[in-house]
């Protein structure tokens, strides 16, 4: 039976099409809380994750996976957080956590702000993409998904050679077979 992703609004089944679209299936964790942040996130009445209960990959940022190995894996204490919720359910509870977060952002917009009336900087070209962010939080913003990326490539790197690797191991192994067994002709013998 196939499994259904316990998201709202979301219709996404555990088959081999939706496999075939690189979506992926996680069940929900066995830690109590974080399993109950997981819940509160769906933001389903009433829902309790049952040992079944998956979510799909649609759920999830993409710096949340780790892609080191050959199954795709959620990075420990990871928490879904993309939805789309209808308007009803959008804002959601407002917890002491999101309300000192709400005000960071206010109170570095405004640093901002004050930085940008008190001394003209000069403003990026938009021809050139590569110059500098106006804002320290713009830049660090771009440093950080750089960094990211980074780091996706470096994993992706890794990945390959190590398939390289195996693939190789494979065909040394079925060509030492072949060679035992005689069943390999003289020009191949040569190139092994």
């Amino acid at each position: 039976m196939p499994e259904h992703c316990a998201a709202f609004s979301c219709s996404n089944r555990r088959t081999i099409a939706s496999r075939g679209r690189g979506i992926t299936f996680h069940k929900f964790p066995k830690d109590k809380d974080v399993r109950k942040k997981w819940e509160v996130a769906l933001k389903r009445e009433g829902f309790h994750a049952s040992d079944t209960s998956v979510l799909c990959s649609h759920h999830f940022k993409e710096g949340d996976f780790d892609r080191t190995g050959q199954t795709v894996r959620l990075r420990d204490g990871v928490i879904p957080s993309v939805f789309s919720f209808p308007v009803h359910l959008q804002r959601g509870r407002v917890t002491s956590t999101s309300r000192r977060a709400e005000e960071s952002l206010s109170m570095a917009s405004q640093d901002s702000q004050e930085m940008a009336t008190s001394s003209p900087q000069p403003q990026p070209n938009d021809d050139h993409g590569y110059a500098l962010p106006a804002s320290p939080t713009a830049l660090k913003t771009r440093l950080n998904e750089a960094l990211a990326r980074v780091e996706r490539l470096e994993r992706e790197k890794k990945n390959s050679i190590a398939r390289e690797k195996r693939a190789k191991t494979a065909v040394k192994s079925l060509l030492g077979d072949l060679r035992e067994k005689d069943l390999i002709n003289e020009e191949l013998k040569r190139e092994a």
